[in-house]
């Protein structure tokens, strides 16, 4: 039960006042870790990618479809899965809306997983999205950008993930890369994100962050063990229809 102290309507618009200039100094840090990301350095991607997607082989390049920038999102979705993360399907559940607004702005976004591609098609049919995704099954893009591990280097504990050591207990791992491919068709690294780093793609986290409650995930297993498919909530039947 939630016990929080009952004010007047003065006091509690001079509380929220209060509250909003450290809303808007936290902004202004969000602005200028902006700009401090896009002035990061690039690497060149030197190694020949190739992907299998719903119509045959595709490169790295062609992944940008025409356009300047590409976002990846690493989902996780194993080889040997038989659906996708619930997490990264709490995410993907918003990139059909996104994806038009960003190729406005020069930029193609793309799912990409070690899932076969029959595997993954079917998956997205389930979930009923239309956003790009692909299969690096065949390649070692997973690898090379740590968010695929071995069995070994997760029973050992010795997995290199979110620039570092860590503990992660799954042979798949979510994030999001950034690439710029440069009019001579060169591709650029230019960004990666990880773990929490990922949370504003959580929108359902904002609308969490805002109520009495908040996210409610105290005594979980971990934070979001709460997290299902769309279609494997109690009231799957109402998401079924938010996604038809």
């Amino acid at each position: 039960m939630i016990i929080q102290t009952v004010v007047s309507r003065e006091e509690w618009l001079a509380a929220r006042r209060s509250l909003l200039a450290k809303e808007k100094e936290l902004t202004r840090h969000r602005d200028e870790l902006a700009r401090q990301r896009q002035q990061l350095p690039w690497v060149a991607i030197e190694k020949p990618y190739v992907f299998e997607g719903p119509n045959g082989v595709l490169s790295l390049s062609d992944l940008f479809e025409g356009r300047s920038q590409l976002a990846v999102y690493h989902f996780m979705f194993g080889p040997d899965w038989e659906q996708g993360c619930p997490s990264c399907s709490m995410a993907a559940d918003g990139f059909d809306a996104v994806a038009p607004h960003l190729a406005e702005r020069d930029v193609t976004f793309t799912a990409i997983s070690r899932a076969p591609m029959p595997k993954i098609a079917a998956f997205k049919n389930r979930m009923g999205w239309r956003f790009p995704w692909v299969s690096s099954y065949a390649n070692s893009f997973n690898r090379d950008f740590n968010v695929s591990f071995t069995p070994e280097e997760v029973a050992a504990g010795n997995v290199t993930y979110n620039y570092g050591p860590s503990g992660f207990k799954s042979d798949e791992a979510p994030g999001l890369s950034v690439f710029f491919k440069d009019p001579l068709g060169n591709v650029f690294h230019t960004y990666s994100t990880f773990a929490r780093g990922l949370e504003p793609l959580l929108t359902e986290y904002f609308f969490l962050d805002a109520m009495p409650k908040g996210r409610d995930e105290e005594g979980l297993p971990w934070p979001m063990a709460w997290v299902r498919h769309h279609d494997r909530y109690e009231n799957s039947q109402a998401a079924a229809c938010c996604h038809s």
